[in-house]
C-alpha cells in the first residue's frame, strides 16, 4: 500500500493534470492489481474502473509479450463518447485517464506519459522505502523430540 503522504502527492498530480487538460473528465492511479492509489473521477465508480484497468493491463502485457513488442507502455481505447487511456506508471502502478471525444489525442498522450512517469516515481519510491524497520528475528524455540515407544534394539 502507498503511504498517505504519497497518496496526496499522486492526487495532487491527478488534479494538476486535469487542470492542464480541460477535456479530461477523470483520472485515476491504481496498482497493477487493481487497487486505487488516488482518483479524481467525478461521477464514475473508481473501484470498478481500477479493476477493469488491471484486467486490461493483463491482456495488454500478454499481447506485447506475444508480439515481441517489449514491456507495456500504454493502451488507448476509443468509444463513441470519448477515450480511455492507460499509461504505465513505474513498476507497480498505472494511470488511467478518461477524456471527451474532442480531445487532442497527441496532447492526451504527451500529458498522460509525463504524469505517468511522475506518479511512477512517487509510487515506486514509496514501495522501495520500508515504512518501519523489520522486527528483530525471533529466537528459535527448542523442539522436544518425540518419545520413542519401542526400545531402540527392537527393530
Amino acid at each position: 500500500m502507498v503511504p498517505e503522504a504519497e497518496v496526496k502527492d499522486v492526487l495532487d498530480e491527478l488534479q494538476r493534470l486535469r487542470a492542464r487538460v480541460p477535456l479530461l473528465t477523470g483520472a485515476l492511479a491504481a496498482s497493477t492489481d487493481g487497487l486505487i492509489v488516488a482518483q479524481d473521477t467525478p461521477g464514475i465508480e473508481a473501484e470498478g474502473v481500477a479493476a477493469l484497468t488491471a484486467a486490461a493491463l493483463g491482456v495488454s502485457i500478454r499481447m506485447t509479450d506475444a508480439t515481441g513488442r517489449g514491456g507495456f507502455r500504454e493502451l488507448l481505447i476509443r468509444g463513441e463518447s470519448g477515450y480511455i487511456a492507460t499509461y504505465a506508471a513505474g513498476s507497480s502502478a498505472v494511470l488511467t485517464l478518461l477524456a471527451e471525444d474532442r480531445i487532442n489525442v497527441g496532447r492526451l498522450h504527451l500529458e498522460g506519459r509525463r504524469a505517468g512517469a511522475r506518479i511512477g516515481e512517487v509510487v515506486d519510491a514509496a514501495q522501495d522505502r520500508p515504512d518501519r524497520p523489520l522486527p528483530p528475528p525471533r529466537p528459535q524455540q527448542a523442539r522436544a523430540l518425540p518419545r520413542r515407544t519401542t526400545p531402540p534394539d527392537a527393530t
